[in-house]
């Protein structure tokens, strides 16, 4: 099999902890200049486009500033800074629980995004860490939803990312969450929940629907009180929102839910209360670099447990 050339290096250095974005040119020669098909490809407006080649802000794979007038060549490369939205800053930390010379263990917060995406840039794990740490080239192995806590795997070298990816697309790390919902004592437990869960491009919520499962959640009972309980969701699969979906079909929706069982209206940015009760509470895997085992825990606790009115308030 044939192995794809890598990209160049990027010419520009990271920016607030965010990598410069990559434009290839397609191998069709259907522009003239480089600028014809930026306007054509990128969602900014023209002018935005005309200003940013004047100002020198987008360049080559020389760092080389692109003009207006550059001819158009097949397989090019350029790179430029996006425009950063103006975000609310998260004010809650993020925590290495456990860090070497090949990976980052990270114990996220609630409403902190993993990686920049949409309006979620520099407010994001990866970013903060890249910051924190001055490891511009830490990647994530692994996403966990803004909403949800806890455990993510950050590799530190790019050339080793993929091995550890291997890790969770071949599903040899073991991973165990927990969640705070209500009790329900008809509700029979331990059990394994199997469905088909559709994610459509464009819909917040996934659903379930008829066909061959590609989601198996295993849902456990830990304690309850007050008619909430806490529950140990020991994921076989990594569907979008699988933990989400299949405690809400359940009965048993997770406290802070926003999407199921029903869509709410979106909260103003700075609004951090509620968080959604569902924290990654533990990683383990082998490491494919070193060989070492690892079991890791995140220390962070669910609200809603120990401080229900506080959560709720």
């Amino acid at each position: 099999m044939r192995r794809r050339t890598p990209p160049p290096p990027s010419p520009l250095p990271q920016r607030d902890g965010v990598d410069p974005v990559r434009v290839r040119l397609p191998a069709v020669d259907t522009w003239a200049t480089v600028r014809d098909h930026l306007v054509a490809r990128l969602a900014a407006r023209s002018e935005v486009i005309d200003s940013m080649l004047d100002d020198g802000r987008i360049v080559d794979v020389e760092g080389r500033p692109v003009s207006r007038e550059t001819a158009y060549m097949p397989g090019m490369f350029v790179w430029f800074h996006r425009e950063l939205p103006d975000e609310e800053h998260v004010p809650f930390s993020v925590d290495v629980v456990y860090r070497d010379e090949h990976l980052v263990v990270a114990d996220k917060p609630h409403f902190l995004a993993t990686t920049p995406r949409g309006s979620h840039v520099t407010e994001t794990a990866l970013a903060r860490l890249r910051r924190q740490l001055e490891i511009p080239a830490l990647g994530a192995a692994h996403r966990l939803d803004r909403l949800t806590a806890g455990l993510v795997l950050f590799t530190v070298r790019p050339e080793e990312r993929g091995a550890y990816q291997t890790l969770f697309r071949d599903r040899k790390v073991a991973k165990e969450y927990e969640a705070v919902a209500p009790y329900d004592p008809a509700l029979d437990l331990p059990r394994t929940v199997r469905s088909r869960i559709l994610k459509e491009r464009g819909v917040l919520a996934a659903r379930e629907i008829d066909g061959d499962p590609n989601a198996e959640t295993r849902v456990e009972l830990l304690e309850h009180r007050d008619g909430r309980a806490r529950y140990r969701l020991t994921p076989r699969t990594g569907q979008t929102h699988q933990l989400r979906v299949h405690m809400s079909t359940l009965g048993v929706p997770i406290l802070g839910d926003p999407l199921y069982p029903v869509v709410t209206d979106p909260v103003a940015a700075d609004d951090f209360r509620r968080p959604l009760q569902l924290l990654a509470r533990v990683l383990e895997f082998t490491d494919p670099i070193t060989g070492r085992d690892h079991r890791l825990v995140s220390r962070r606790v669910l609200q809603a447990w120990p401080s229900y009115d506080e959560w709720a308030e």
